[in-house]
């Protein structure tokens, strides 16, 4: 028990470093310069969708008020044509009738992937060669078509992919799924960048020439991997092109109201890492520094050493919190959620080596060591 608790008590001071590290370098992250396009192209958005959402007319909204020069192409697709997200799409054109709509409903699938099928039915509509590919709970800023084909206007840069911020819809639990957006995902992903230890790409954007896209042989590789984003953005470094990430964020709708629902996403997400990255899923242990000093007083009989430690890691979690709130500019309340979450996403952590098994939009799939999916047995 006492060889246990300085096993514990070692990660957790190891992770008090980290959370220290990371609290300094997203401030780094977000103080560089987004980039500015020299021409402004033309491009097409396009956006699966998926039933309706409590901030979808907003997120949407965001889309069509860019301050961008070029013509600008709208894809949306769905499935089903009684989908209630084309109520929304209708009240965005009432809104903005000068932006360019185009709805695609087809219910054809080419995998498990259903968002990849949704975007394979969309691509022969897509009438332009910049592709911007965003997730339907996705809200961005006015500049950020902007910033995201000047990124792409870099030399070598075949591919744009941004971080998020949460952004919550009402009630307890959004607010703690924003949190841990804030102050885990977040500084997870800038200090991994930093340290050269992670290879992101996000479904939240991902921009591309449509010549890239051919490169990679189009999205129809896609249609059984769980984390498609990440595949699609290791086979454009394949190519030998760069993935590009500014520092900009988008805000990413949190909307799961119900502590189940809270856990299913978490759970699929922490599987999802683990299928995509196994050792650096393993090596995320450190970002619980304070699940790891408590472990360390439970298994030292509660020795005052173990308990300095927890201490050090509330104040260095706290640390972390002030660190984002000033990279990102916004005073985010809920202190008191961060150790809640932080004990939450370490049960999580551990329940993600338990079994392959994810629930997406309903449907149960299986993910076997390559990241790809299959339906349950039990579907």
């Amino acid at each position: 028990m006492h060889a246990s608790a300085y096993v514990c008590a070692a990660s957790a001071v190891f992770g008090i470093g980290y959370t220290l590290l990371a609290s300094v370098l997203i401030g780094r992250f977000f103080a560089r310069a987004v980039a500015e396009p020299q021409h402004c192209p033309p491009v097409t958005v396009v956006k699966p969708l998926h039933g309706s959402e409590w901030a979808l007319l907003h997120n949407l909204s965001t889309f069509c008020e860019q301050n961008y020069a070029g013509p600008v192409q709208f894809l949306f697709g769905v499935h089903d044509a009684a989908d209630p997200a084309l109520q929304t799409v209708d009240e965005l054109r009432r809104l903005h009738p000068q932006a360019e709509i185009t709805v695609i409903a087809d219910a054809s699938l080419y995998g498990p992937n259903r968002k990849i099928s949704n975007i394979l039915n969309m691509l022969p509509h897509a009438r332009h060669d910049v592709l911007v590919f965003a997730d339907s709970d996705v809200g961005v800023g006015p500049d950020y078509l902007r910033n995201i084909v000047g990124e792409l206007e870099k030399p070598d840069v075949g591919l744009v992919t941004c971080v998020y911020r949460g952004a919550p819809d009402p009630g307890f639990w959004p607010r703690l799924s924003a949190a841990a957006t804030h102050y885990q995902f977040l500084p997870g992903v800038v200090t991994g960048l930093a340290l050269g230890l992670a290879r992101p790409c996000f479904g939240q954007t991902i921009a591309m020439r449509r010549a890239t896209l051919e490169k990679i042989g189009g999205f129809m590789p896609f249609v059984r991997h769980l984390a498609e984003d990440h595949a699609i953005g290791e086979a454009v470094r394949a190519t030998g092109e760069t993935v590009a990430i500014p520092p900009m964020l988008v805000a990413h709708a949190c909307v799961e109201s119900s502590a189940g629902k809270l856990l299913s996403h978490e759970l699929r997400w922490s599987r999802t890492i683990r299928s995509v990255d196994p050792l650096g899923h393993l090596g995320s242990v450190f970002m619980h520094p304070l699940a790891l000093a408590l472990l360390a007083v439970a298994f030292s009989d509660g020795a005052r050493w173990a308990w300095l430690i927890a201490a050090l890691a509330v104040a260095a979690r706290f640390a972390l919190k002030v660190g984002v709130d000033r990279a990102l500019r916004r005073r985010q309340g809920g202190l008191w959620l961060m150790p809640i979450w932080d004990i939450v996403s370490f049960a999580i952590f551990v329940a993600s080596f338990w079994s392959s098994r994810v629930r997406w939009r309903g449907f149960s799939f299986e993910v076997d060591s390559d990241g790809l999916l299959s339906a349950a047995r039990d579907e």
